[in-house]
């Protein structure tokens, strides 16, 4: 059968946090209390009013394919949602929607990316930037940021990194995995060194931006330089702020020829996003946002618990993050400790399974995003299962050696 398989696959890696997940199904369902805190999806549930849309949508008999990029009306919604919280104003001509946010990534790059290309990604990064780059033919090159600066590209990172073959920047803001985020003046100085770059292209994936906190204004690159308008896509969805992961919508805006060649790709794969999924979308987009604060005031209370605990713990340090629902601690203190079954701590693998094993605490590597040795948690769990969780990992610490 592996001679049948394409050798594409040689070039993708299953989702780490996916592979975390099924270790921690695993020792759930042999008897023990196992703690997730690797995956990123909201506790709360998907608000009233847009699961009253989706009701509504299948009584009126709105079960029936759609255009193949999103409907109508879904499409205004989104040209809406951009100019209100982005300041960026599109035609429906520039907005795709896809099966969630990852999908619509997916299509950018395979639509555009030959062999040959680069894909500037900053690391940190999403663990699926990389591998959509390579299945497409592209080259990622990889930039790490470091902690010092907050986990940021910088503008002298950049201009060392664009060669005459670069295609695309990746930024992410607020960050997955650090929840960190750029500032107007960050994406100012990197805009800047991409107006001397024409044939690079930007994403700008936003999908963390309604989960904010303190010290950070929300911004895109397109709106701080509207000169880079034409040539970036800006990424988003409904999963992150609406608590949606499951209905799996995800849109753009961006340069309308780059948006009919996503709409080509996704008629021979998928076709249209599932329909009443759609119209809970044009309610989540044009309700009522007064829960995010509410939501977000929670998110911030389990940050700085979470945060206090990591950084009371002998080798752990944590930064504390703008946005998103994650936090990053680097354990490098831990590293070339012993467990109590004598085992050497040597990687930050080494110490996510000490923590899944001893802590029964499942959390990811920082090598899965590129950067060890580091960890990530989501916070996005209730807060007494949080705040077990930090203990135990503490506890567990306590009994290196």
């Amino acid at each position: 059968m592996s001679q049948f398989l394409s050798k594409k696959l040689d070039v993708v890696q299953p989702s780490p946090t996916i592979a975390i997940a099924g270790l921690a199904g695993a020792l759930r369902r042999s008897g023990k209390d196992v703690i997730g805190l690797s995956q990123g999806e909201p506790d709360f549930d998907t608000p009233h009013h847009i699961c009253a849309a989706a009701k509504a949508a299948i009584d009126a008999g709105a079960t029936r394919y759609t255009d193949v990029d999103g409907t109508l009306e879904l499409k205004q919604a989104i040209v809406k949602k951009f100019e209100r919280d982005s300041g960026l104003k599109y035609e429906i001509s520039q907005i795709t929607v896809g099966t969630g946010g990852k999908q619509v990534i997916f299509n950018a790059i395979f639509a555009s990316v030959d062999p040959g290309d680069e894909v500037i990604i900053p690391a940190p990064y999403w663990v699926s930037y990389p591998d959509i780059v390579r299945m497409s033919g592209g080259t990622p090159v990889i930039v790490l940021c470091p902690e010092g600066n907050s986990f940021k590209l910088t503008a002298e990172q950049l201009r060392a990194a664009i060669t005459k073959n670069t295609k695309w920047l990746i930024l992410n803001s607020p960050s997955n995995p650090t929840g960190s985020a750029y500032s107007p003046e960050e994406l100012r100085q990197l805009a800047n060194v991409l107006l001397n770059h024409p044939h690079v292209h930007i994403m700008m994936d936003d999908i963390y931006e309604h989960v904010s906190y303190e010290g950070w204004d929300r911004c895109t690159i397109a709106a701080v330089e509207p000169r880079l308008f034409d040539r970036t896509l800006t990424c988003n969805g409904v999963s992150k702020a609406f608590a949606m992961t499951g209905w799996r919508i995800g849109f753009a805006g961006g340069p309308a020829p780059l948006i009919r060649a996503i709409a080509t790709i996704q008629s021979q794969s998928t076709t249209n996003p599932n329909s009443i999924a759609q119209a809970a979308a044009v309610a989540a987009l044009n309700g009522p946002m007064d829960f995010l604060a509410e939501r977000n005031a929670i998110f911030k209370e389990r940050r700085d618990l979470a945060a206090k605990i990591f950084n009371s713990i002998p080798g752990i340090s944590c930064r504390v993050p703008e946005g998103a629902f994650y936090l990053f601690p680097s354990c490098a203190g831990l590293i070339g400790k012993t467990t109590p079954s004598g085992k050497v701590l040597s990687s930050d693998e080494d110490v996510a399974k000490f923590f899944l094993e001893e802590a029964l605490v499942a959390v990811v590597p920082g090598s899965a995003f590129g950067f060890s040795p580091h960890f990530r948690i989501s916070f996005a769990t209730s807060t007494e299962k949080l705040k077990t969780a930090c203990e135990r990992i503490a506890a567990a610490c306590a009994l290196l050696k």
